[in-house]
């Protein structure tokens, strides 16, 4: 009866290591997951914000395209338009190994709406329509340029990163205000 004890005391120890190990990485990864989520409220209160309601896709839209802003969000390019006004041209990663900000973008309709919500005290919403969707060469920059209305263009790479999506939407004439308490 002693030698199966002794057998077992190994075992029983190296059992209790995994489950402390275990407990300690899913801690890790559990604390990572949280951060990362109040992170992104706070910075969902804090900047302008782009929906699409269909695809379930809400994130903040930092200015500018550097890699640090589109780990967490959508990136506005500097130069291109304002809100309601000109081409507002927004990039975000497509990637599993990135932020999944736009993974669903190619499931986008024509007549889909889409949303820039201002920072401003009445959360002023902007409804942009999607009147096209297509694929594009990485190095077509021309739909950044000013096309004299008022739309936003949504870009993002393919699923294997070789092609850019481009989803354009043109604004409604009227605004809305947020009635939520968000």
């Amino acid at each position: 009866m002693e030698k199966k004890h002794k057998k077992n005391k190994p075992m029983f120890i190296i059992g209790i290591i995994m489950i402390v190990l275990g407990v300690g990485i899913l801690s890790f990864y559990g604390y990572r997951k949280i951060s990362r989520e109040i992170y992104l409220r706070k910075l969902l209160k804090n900047n302008i914000n782009f929906e699409i309601p269909r695809l379930d896709i809400k994130v903040p839209v930092l200015e500018g395209t550097d890699s640090k802003s589109l780990q967490v969000s959508a990136g506005h390019f500097k130069g291109t338009g304002a809100l309601g006004h000109g081409n507002y041209c927004i990039c975000g990663h497509n990637s599993t190994i990135y932020a999944e900000i736009f993974n669903d973008l190619d499931q986008i309709k024509i007549g889909d709406e889409m949303y820039l919500i201002d920072t401003d005290e009445k959360r002023t919403r902007y409804t942009y329509i999607v009147t096209e969707y297509r694929t594009i060469e990485p190095s077509d920059t021309w739909v950044l340029d000013d096309f004299g209305d008022d739309r936003i263009t949504v870009i993002s790479c393919t699923d294997d990163g070789k092609l850019r999506q481009v989803v354009v939407g043109m604004l409604k004439t009227e605004t809305q205000t947020e009635t939520s308490s968000e």
